[in-house]
This record gives C-alpha cells, structure tokens and sequence, in this order.
C-alpha cells in the first residue's frame, strides 16, 4: 500500500508512468469509465476547497466509483475534537482511498501512518500540495513537450504558497531549468528551498518587479497572496495588490509564454488575460481531473 505525501513520493520514472496514463485517459475515457466499480473516495477536507475536492470527486465519478466525506472540518467530528488519527482509523472501515486537506503540515502524514487505505495529501496548510504540482507537471509536459529546459517565473505569495513550494522540489529532478522567482522582500520563498536550488546548481534569481523579467520566461506562474495563512490583516491587505498581470504586461512577454496558476484567482490576473493564448490556467485545472484519475488507478493497484 502506498500514500502519497509529497511529489517526491514518486520516482521520475513513476511520475512518466502516471503521466502517460493520464493522457491515455483524456484520450479514451470510455475505457476507462467502470475501472473504479464498486470503490469508493473519501474526501476528507478540514480546510475550504473548491478546484481539489472537486476534481478528486470528478475523477473518482468518472472512473465509476463513489465519494463520501465532508467538506469543512466543521461538519465532521473534529469540530467534537476528534484527532486525525482516530477519523482516518474510521474512514478506512467506510472507503478504499482518501484524499485529505488539512491547514496544519504534517496532518496528512499522521493520517497516512494510521491508516488501512491509501492517504493522498490534498494540500497541508504551507507545507505541501503534490496533486496540484502532478498538474502543473502534466500541463507543462504536455504544452512544452518536455519537463526540461526552460525558464519559470514564480510570481506572488512565495512564502506560503505551498504549490510553489511543492513545484520547486518536483522540477530540481529535470535538468535544465532555471527559476526566477517574483515576489515582495516578505514573501521570498523559504531559506531550506533556497538552500536546496544552491546545492542542486540550479540557477535562480529573486526578484520583486515582474515587468523587469516577463521578457525572459518560457513559463510564468502566478500565484494569489493568501488571506488565510498571514498572521495579521494589515500585511494582508498592504501586499494583497502587489502583482496584477494584465495584458499591457504581457505585450513584454514572449509569444510562446505558458501563464499557469493553480487557482482561485483574486485579482492577480486581469479578467482581459484569459482571451490572450498564452492563458492556460483553465486548461491546467482540466488536467488536474486527468492526473487525479491516473493517480487513484494508480495507489489502487488498477492503472494498466
């Protein structure tokens, strides 16, 4: 049996695997459609979510299986304060897989460590979110060609944003990438992702404004600044505005540029964007169904 914590959980050679068989999926869904018959998700969400719970229902429906769970932690038995270990030890009598968001890092892990059925990590609070980086991995490969040999600017909330943080470690196993990453002086990503881009050789360069470097990426990823993980309403709302990528912005852009974001949008990006090409951000969150799907086959002993 086998969880899936992190985006490093898989090998580079597992994730291919997974990847092929999520675009085997978009291509003939049918064959797909009564691969799940008879099992059933749990989606166990202590934190709001639309795109994840959402997809992970979708894939779960598609594939022919069934979903129970509950969507904030208020509806479940932790608003009586039952522990994460006790829910998982439950749930595990009730379905064959679950998917689980929690806004404390590390929860998913206590869960998978108690559990008689396969635990996927749906995003603990800043730490990690490793079905949106399989997204944004998917959608790369599948724009580009290839999971190598570009360049990527991440852009906004770099501090909290844990699918920044879950895409950085993914891409420093592909060769040829460098990174710019975009943010204000106090939200600049985590001193140990700085540390293992330095020791990995990757080349990197931190910047605050986004119109001095668009004219250099392949990829740009902008991300929202998030309310929920700041400590006061002030920094909030002094660092809410920072970045808005419009399409005055992205006449410095290259033609051939990829705008991903792992959604929900504020206002980091101009409604007028999304006519522009270059906007794929709903075509990524499509994806998301596809690998999610592949990834469920996959830690049910079902994929080809």
């Amino acid at each position: 049996m086998r969880h899936l914590m992190s985006p490093l959980d898989f090998s580079v050679e597992e994730l291919e695997q997974l990847f092929q068989l999520a675009m085997k999926i978009e291509s003939h869904p049918e064959q797909y459609a009564h691969r799940c018959d008879g099992k059933i998700l749990a989606t166990c969400f202590y934190e709001p979510s639309t795109r994840t719970r959402l997809s992970f229902e979708s894939a779960m429906l598609r594939l022919g299986g069934k979903v129970l769970g509950f969507s904030d932690a208020g509806s479940s038995s932790a608003s009586k304060g039952e522990s994460v270990s006790d829910t998982i030890r439950v749930i595990s009598s009730y379905a064959d897989i679950c998917a689980m968001r929690h806004p404390k890092e590390g929860a998913p892990m206590v869960a998978a460590e108690h559990s008689l059925i396969p635990v996927i990590n749906a995003g603990d609070g800043g730490h990690q979110h490793p079905t949106q980086t399989l997204t944004d991995l998917l959608t790369i490969r599948s724009l580009r060609g290839a999971l190598e040999g570009f360049t990527i600017g991440l852009c906004g909330d770099l501090k909290f944003g844990r699918t920044v943080h879950s895409l950085i470690r993914a891409l420093c196993r592909y060769q040829g990438i460098r990174f710019v990453l975009i943010s204000p002086e106090e939200l600049r990503i985590p001193g140990y992702l700085r540390t293992q881009l330095e020791n990995g050789g990757f080349p990197y360069e931190e910047v605050i404004k986004l119109e001095d470097v668009i004219g250099q990426l392949d990829i740009l990823y902008m991300t929202r600044v998030q309310r929920e993980r700041f400590f006061n309403e002030e920094d909030y709302v002094r660092l809410k505005d920072f970045y808005v990528l419009t399409e005055e912005k992205l006449r410095m852009a290259k033609e051939d540029m990829l705008v991903l974001h792992p959604l929900p949008r504020v206002n980091e990006i101009a409604v007028e964007v999304d006519q522009d090409e270059r906007a794929k951000y709903f075509v990524q969150a499509r994806y998301g169904v596809y690998v999610r799907m592949a990834l469920i086959l996959t830690l049910l002993g079902l994929a080809e």
